[in-house]
């Protein structure tokens, strides 16, 4: 049992929730994608014409949200280390709140990429400030701890935002595929009133008062000599982890609506509206199973960090990473619900459950001056990179004549990349921070 103080599980709450809805906020796209993307383009839901231009924006629109996370965490991940962790919070929460509720109103592609771009400051913005506060606030020995629980709140975020599309499409709204995308994005404001009560009751962590008249963080120090080493090593991992999750991830609601077809097909489903409800079904199921892998793996890094080390957890996780996807992308892919939710369940297990280590180890990196800054440019910069991924598997596909296939083969090929992963985390660039103690 994690022995905290009431203020400091109300602080650990308080960044939870900022977390778990800024997870639910990034992700309603990708649960609407197929309905809103053909809406927008003034396409029919569904329809052989729609598929490659689904595909090509729905890759383009989760690049351009990491680029704009990415930009957001550096961003606010500096201005969290001038102005305070609770004050960035607020700030940042509105931001994401806003701008995805705005999406609701988009009458076309280009007014809802302006709204996704607001949207993502605000969510890269809120990692680095909630992570260096937990990290500040806990007492050392619950370190690796609190960070594991702060970032349970993304899969519970995962899973609230595919139960809200699963209730507002097939529940409230059935058969009305082209206005109910809209009202998914309408609850993008709950948790925003939510998260800004609980932060009007915690303060600065008193760490950052200590050096608040430092707090002159700059970027370029991350490069010298002093940090060049530990900053390279945290970016490198982070890298690996959020490429191979968001590609993962991304394509969750492609893959799955294109398999639930085969199973109509299979079934003798004819009727569309039948074939939609399997669609949101498969979807449904999907991404329960991944956010319950998530949920798992996030807790058991505990464990594997605290009694291996750091460096031993990045390998074993990126090993186990390459080995679920390889083995569910490189065979025949089933049309089978039950079986294909299992095969998710596993990558969730492992790709999803190594994300929550940076919670703990990126703050654990960098000095109170430079935390946020450090761990907001490890973990967002590597968006940057991993921005790549989504944009080119959603081009290619949206360009061959099978595009279910086509995605199915590339992330067959992404699932090598964990395993530069398990090279590169066993290196001298990688630094081992068990046992360290935070540094002012």
């Amino acid at each position: 049992m994690i022995n905290l103080t009431r203020y400091q599980w109300t602080v650990l709450f308080a960044a939870w929730l900022g977390w778990g809805f800024d997870a639910f906020d990034g992700l309603l796209f990708n649960f609407v994608a197929s309905n809103c993307i053909p809406t927008l383009l003034g396409l029919t839901i569904g329809s052989p014409e729609a598929k490659a231009p689904t595909l090509y924006w729905t890759g383009l629109l989760t690049s351009v949200l990491l680029l704009g996370w990415a930009v957001g965490g550096v961003l606010f991940g500096i201005v969290g280390d001038r102005i305070g962790r609770t004050k960035t919070l607020l700030l940042t929460i509105l931001l994401y709140s806003l701008g995805t509720f705005a999406c609701a109103f988009a009458p076309n592609i280009w007014v809802f990429t302006g709204c996704r771009i607001i949207a993502s400051l605000g969510i890269g913005g809120e990692w680095a400030a909630g992570a260096a506060m937990v990290a500040e606030v806990v007492p050392e020995r619950w370190r690796v701890e609190a960070g594991a629980l702060l970032y349970t709140a993304a899969p519970i975020g995962l899973f609230l935002a595919a139960f809200a599309n699963d209730q507002i499409t097939r529940v409230i709204l059935p058969g009305s595929p082209e206005v109910s995308w809209r009202y998914v994005f309408f609850t993008s404001l709950i948790p925003a009133a939510i998260a800004i009560g609980i932060r009007l009751l915690i303060k600065e962590p008193e760490r950052w008062q200590r050096v608040e008249k430092q707090s002159t963080a700059h970027i370029s120090e991350l490069f010298t000599p002093q940090y060049r080493r530990t900053t390279l090593g945290g970016l490198a991992m982070a890298v690996v982890a959020l490429l191979t999750w968001w590609n993962c991830n991304a394509f969750i609601p492609v893959i799955a609506a294109g398999l639930a077809q085969v199973a109509a097909k299979a079934q003798n489903i004819a009727d569309g509206k039948a074939t939609q409800l399997l669609i949101e079904q498969w979807k449904t199921a999907t991404s329960y199973s991944f956010t319950a892998g998530g949920l798992i793996g996030t807790l058991l890094t505990v464990p594997v960090a605290k009694f291996l080390g750091r460096k031993w957890m990045f390998a074993i996780y990126f090993l186990l990473s390459a080995i679920a996807m390889l083995s569910t992308f490189g065979s025949k892919v089933p049309a089978d619900m039950p079986l294909w939710s299992g095969l998710y369940f596993m990558i969730g297990l492992v790709v999803f459950g190594v994300l929550s280590s940076f919670t703990y180890y990126l703050p654990e990196l960098f000095p109170t001056r430079l935390r946020a800054t450090g761990a907001g440019f490890c973990y967002n910069i590597g968006r940057v990179i991993t921005a790549i991924g989504p944009f080119l598997v959603g081009y290619i596909a949206s360009q061959r004549a099978n595009a279910l296939q086509t995605t199915i083969e590339l992330l067959f090929v992404i699932g090598f990349i964990p395993l530069v992963g398990v090279i590169l985390s066993l290196t001298p660039w990688v630094t081992e921070t068990r046992e360290q103690i935070l540094t002012d």
